[in-house]
């Protein structure tokens, strides 16, 4: 995730990389790690990005606990938003860098 391109925003091609990604570690049985570096999803996509959080957290889901691989998250400051929110946390270690800013925003 390149934070020089619209800040590393998640959009569907991003969403479909990662997902593609996953499901080639789950069907390989390989371990998992994601470096993280984005400013969340991207808004100029709209619905279409905010459900690559759902499709991400889907395939995780099956890696983690029908297959039970082993997944590392590296946030890389910032890591904000949807990313936080869907693939950023759903882990079994994570790992920051030091001072990292990981945020997750929450509309009420």
């Amino acid at each position: 995730m390149d934070f020089q391109f619209m800040g590393g925003c998640m959009g569907s091609v991003v969403g479909e990389k990662i997902t593609r990604l996953i499901e080639y570690a789950t069907n390989n049985f390989l371990p998992l790690i994601l470096v993280c570096a984005s400013g969340g999803a991207r808004m100029q996509e709209g619905s279409l990005s905010l459900m690559q959080m759902a499709k991400i957290s889907s395939a995780l889901y099956d890696y983690q606990s029908n297959k039970k691989l082993f997944y590392v998250s590296i946030l890389t400051s910032p890591t904000t938003g949807g990313v936080t929110a869907s693939f950023g946390m759903l882990r079994d270690i994570i790992i920051a860098e030091p001072n990292a800013y990981v945020a997750l925003w929450v509309k009420e």
